[in-house]
């Protein structure tokens, strides 16, 4: 622990730096002695007695002074929400997404699957054209609220119910990571015999680490540049393979079967939907008065420009590979993407080289938010972790993710797919109880609708839902998913009698609208039975 009360001996005097909150927390608790606030200035190192604590505050007043980020998940107040770059939202999920993780997601198609390239194709376009409305849609709340994902998701799954998305959304985050840096290590490990896998992913871990050390700020600078050498790559790699690709067959080895269309399609929109409770936290800072249409305009671009052509480009190569024995030998069985792309780069010798060295450290552009992502949804589980500064929790997520990645490094297809059904699954009902919220009961983002300051560290708060009506409905689509899942841990009676694939994400978003909608829809009722009650005994009239 950061302090202990015993340990009063250092009287030094500490530097204080400013909240980035508009809440007086100790006049807030005189009034609303019920109420637990949790903002900058509680931070446990803030009044920290131990000497450990002391040299914690000691580096967080010094990252404030050097102009890093230090906030945690208060809410951005508006007068602070001025930032009117909002190309900032293309950009940071263009490179978040044009680099060889989301191309590793394409492969799976034929690699896992065992689909063609045509099918594989189809298949992106018509899941990436849909799925990427959803994390630009949510890219809107953080402009407008001023809340990372989490803290707003309290506004549906109310203040208890919202510690079940926070704790998935961490464990997902950290799965994802352990995926990036497997991909970004490998592709390193193929630069020179002298590196291995394990060096490769202890590298990646710890650059991502250091960007999200400097922030928000920081981490959206990084964003507006590290796409370019990735695209430079990518476009030599087309070039240089471009007549493989061309004479491979387009066609599946065997017919395509609903079964695998579905599942690839459920395992690619999962990757591109994880990146929903994502989103609002990197717009917090930007101007509260721009168009939501812009800035879902900027976002859905972002993700579509980048995410179609990577997923496509992942899709043919690994399809191609089956027909040109270099570039089956470099996947190692499916179990290398970076190993593929050394094997495609490979006529251009040492150039290749330099190029593998660019893609795998570039890997952070998609790491380091989904990092950043973790540390804030961390601290929304419990008022006392939000009192730990971002950057340790930082620390703590690299310790536990590099050992993970390590280890899955050595089946990554597996280790890919599991992942990324377990983000799915919870993923979707999480996004459908979240937009029937905000569609069909707040209907807008202004501060009737949302009042965040008042409402947002307070369950008791009107403005807050009751946790029952988002546990109703994920309690159903949990009742759905599990029949329908089609792993090869597990398959469900409905996936199994039917040959239907893996339907349990879209069977979950389906349910979960109209049982969230009716749930939520008795809990308002009777909340305004309840405040009639109490205006009638009072005698109001």
């Amino acid at each position: 622990m950061l302090m202990f009360d015993g340990d009063t001996d250092v009287k030094e005097e500490l530097p204080q730096y400013s909240p980035a909150t508009n809440l007086d927390a100790s006049s807030t608790r005189e009034k609303h002695p019920e109420v637990v606030l949790v903002s900058e200035a509680d931070n446990a190192v803030q009044g920290a007695k131990t000497k450990i604590g002391k040299l914690v505050h000691r580096t967080t007043a010094q990252l404030a002074k050097w102009g890093l980020e230090v906030n945690g998940i208060t809410p951005i107040p508006e007068e602070q929400r001025t930032d009117k770059r909002l190309y900032q939202f293309f950009f940071a999920w263009f490179s978040a997404n044009a680099n060889i993780l989301t191309l590793s997601a394409g492969t799976v198609g034929p690699a896992y699957y065992e689909l063609g390239i045509r099918d594989s194709c189809y298949v992106i376009l018509v899941v990436d054209i849909i799925v990427c409305a959803f994390p630009a849609f949510f890219a809107t709340f953080g402009p407008k609220l001023g809340t990372r994902s989490m803290v707003q998701s309290r506004f549906s799954w109310g203040y208890y119910g919202a510690i079940i998305p926070s704790v998935l959304n961490v464990l997902s985050m950290q799965g994802y990571l352990v995926i990036n840096t497997i991909i970004g290590g490998q592709t390193l490990a193929e630069v020179s015999s002298h590196l291995n896998a394990t060096l490769g992913i202890v590298i990646i871990a710890l650059c991502s680490l250091a960007i999200t050390f400097c922030g928000c700020h920081v981490l959206h600078w990084y964003e507006a540049l590290i796409w370019i050498p990735n695209v430079i790559a990518f476009i030599i790699m087309l070039g240089v393979g471009g007549k493989q690709l061309a004479s491979a067959p387009v066609a599946s080895p065997e017919p395509a079967s609903p079964a695998m269309v579905l599942s690839f399609g459920s395992s690619l929109a999962a990757t591109v939907v994880a990146w929903a409770p994502v989103t609002p936290d990197y717009g917090v800072y930007h101007d509260k008065d721009a168009p939501v249409w812009k800035t879902f305009l900027y976002a859905y671009l972002g993700f579509f420009v980048s995410s179609v052509p990577m997923h496509m480009i992942g899709a043919s190569f690994a399809a191609a590979a089956l027909s040109v024995p270099a570039w089956e030998a470099g996947m190692n069985d499916g179990n290398s993407v970076g190993g593929l792309v050394s094997a495609v780069l490979a006529p251009t010798g040492r150039f290749g080289k330099f190029l593998l060295v660019l893609l795998s450290l570039t890997a952070p552009s998609a790491c380091a938010p989904t990092m950043y992502t973790v540390c804030t949804s961390f601290m929304t589980i419990h008022r006392a972790f939000a009192r730990v500064p971002r950057f340790l929790v930082a620390v703590l997520s690299t310790a536990i993710l590099i050992p993970l990645a390590i280890i899955g490094a050595n089946r990554f297809y597996d280790t890919f797919v599991d992942i990324l059904a377990l983000i799915g699954y919870w993923i979707a009902p999480f996004c459908a109880i979240v937009m029937t919220e905000h569609f069909v009961f707040r209907r807008n983002y202004s501060l009737a609708a949302y009042n965040v300051p008042d409402a947002w560290d307070d369950p008791s708060h009107p403005n807050l839902a009751r946790s029952w009506a988002a546990l109703a409905a994920l309690a159903a689509a949990v009742a759905i998913i599990v029949p329908c899942i089609q792993q090869t841990w597990y398959t469900g009676p409905i996936a199994e009698r039917g040959s239907t694939g893996d339907l349990g994400m879209l069977v979950g978003f389906v349910v979960s609208v109209p049982a969230y909608a009716a749930a939520r829809s008795v809990e308002c009722w009777w909340a305004g039975r309840g405040r009639k009650r109490e205006s009638g005994s009072s005698g109001m009239p």
